[in-house]
């Protein structure tokens, strides 16, 4: 991309970011009911984390093989746009189909689309921000991503309580027990999440490829070999920030993984006293934590921008070192509390580390990578997130084929089956985390000649 990138109003920023409020939607709707709805058809909780590997696993093999060919497209639509817009066709077409699943099958072959789409869309959108904006803005255009993720994350955890308070049922299930209201959320989602991404790339277009840029494009191998020895080379070639950041990746995805996957389970029995998903009980546990993550992620919207001039004070990687204490401390404290409205206490320690972890890592890596190979290194990147995803399955998971168990079930073994010791696991985690980002220091790696 050429040196020279016009500076963006406010709301020009915004607006390419509009994309990240469907993407990010979609997110939601994962996190706050893929268990519930596997637990409605049948799992059982040991289960949960390996029949949602397609995330960690489609994010791991698409993520950086979709970064490092858009880093070499070339199209009438600019570099990153045939990407965002495709992956966007799949989620959406994954969101439509999820709450008519009759079978475990089913859902988890739809979750393996929605993922697919979800990751096809994401590095390109990081890199379409980085690309698009001079490095003065960058901080606030990640931050802003950072925000609609916030925004979206609430809606779509907070949708179903609002359709209950407007007269829908929450024990009104369809044949195969999962909620009316799962229905009603996850077609919004696809609607958003299509509509969206399209209003950001036609309003704020990418700029066109400088002629020195077009040429090293074109001079490039091409092939899937050669983007496979591209993504091994910029491996090697990582900047040392980059390397650093790989260690807060690996406790601080386990932690927030975790969470997801049970905080739903852990509220269920300290506040509603049941372990039993298709009970009526369970259905206002599901209903509670999608209130708890509605106001985390309006704490993740409001600190996003709240912490830019903190950011640019005190650099990104302190900043990020206490919020992520604030979410371990948060997510302890959950597991301590029975009565639901001071359940909403911790949630705001959660906003704080959510709202952060969505901006002020990617703000260290824009500015420690070769800009000309933003689009691998943000795939690679991804890497970093999804590997201790499935770690965490592989670990805590135990799934029983007949002929063969899957995970070593750590999740049985070692916490007794119980979501609440997960909890105080994944708090702990993210404290680890903490300690490992408060030295990381924001630096721009030289050019490569690649």
């Amino acid at each position: 991309m050429g040196p020279n990138r016009p500076t963006l109003p406010t709301w020009r920023i915004l607006e390419m970011n509009l994309g990240f409020l469907g993407l990010q939607f979609s997110f939601g709707l994962q996190q706050g009911n893929m268990g519930p709805i596997y637990s409605y058809l049948g799992a059982d909780e040991a289960s949960l984390p390996i029949l949602s590997l397609a995330g960690p696993v489609t994010g791991l093999l698409i993520q950086p093989l979709v970064g490092a060919l858009s880093d070499r497209t070339q199209s009438r639509w600019g570099r990153r746009t045939p990407y965002f817009v495709a992956g966007a066709i799949c989620c959406a077409l994954g969101l439509l189909l999820m709450p008519f699943s009759s079978s475990l099958l089913m859902a988890v072959s739809l979750l393996w689309l929605l993922d697919a789409g979800n990751n096809i869309t994401m590095e390109p959108y990081r890199a379409y921000v980085s690309d698009r904006l001079d490095p003065a803005q960058r901080q606030f255009g990640f931050l802003s991503q950072s925000a609609f993720t916030g925004l979206a994350q609430m809606l779509a955890y907070l949708t179903p309580s609002i359709l209950v308070a407007l007269g829908m049922n929450q024990d009104r299930v369809d044949a195969h027990g999962i909620p009316y209201t799962v229905h009603v959320v996850f077609v919004a989602g696809a609607v958003l999440s299509l509509t969206t991404i399209l209003w950001s790339v036609l309003r704020v277009p990418e700029l066109a490829l400088s002629a020195q840029e077009q040429q090293r494009i074109a001079a490039a191998p091409r092939g899937i070999g050669a983007t496979l020895a591209e993504i091994g080379s910029a491996i090697r070639e990582m900047p040392l920030a980059m390397r650093k950041l790989g260690v807060m990746s690996l406790f601080q995805w386990f932690g927030m993984y975790g969470y997801w996957t049970y905080v739903t389970y852990s509220i269920g029995r300290t506040v509603f006293a049941t372990d039993d998903p298709r009970s009526s009980a369970f259905h206002s546990a599901v209903l509670t934590n999608g209130e708890i993550a509605a106001l985390y992620n309006a704490v993740a919207f409001v600190v996003a921008f709240a912490m830019v001039p903190l950011v640019r004070r005190l650099g990104p990687g302190r900043v990020h070192a206490a919020c992520l204490a604030f979410g371990g401390l948060g997510m302890i404290a959950l597991t301590q509390i029975t009565f639901k409205p001071l359940l909403f206490l911790p949630a705001v320690g959660i906003g704080l580390a959510w709202g952060s972890i969505m901006g002020n890592p990617y703000a260290i890596l824009a500015g420690s990578i070769p800009p000309e190979r933003t689009g691998v290194y943000m795939g690679i990147f991804n890497m970093m997130i999804v590997i201790p995803m499935m770690l965490f399955s592989i670990v805590m998971s135990s799934l029983d084929l007949g002929f063969a168990t899957l995970g070593f079930g750590l999740y049985d073994r070692v916490l007794g089956g119980d979501p609440r010791h997960m909890l105080v696991l994944c708090g702990t985690a993210l404290l680890v985390a903490a300690i490992a980002v408060a030295r990381v220091r924001e630096g721009r790696a030289t050019p490569s000649a690649a």
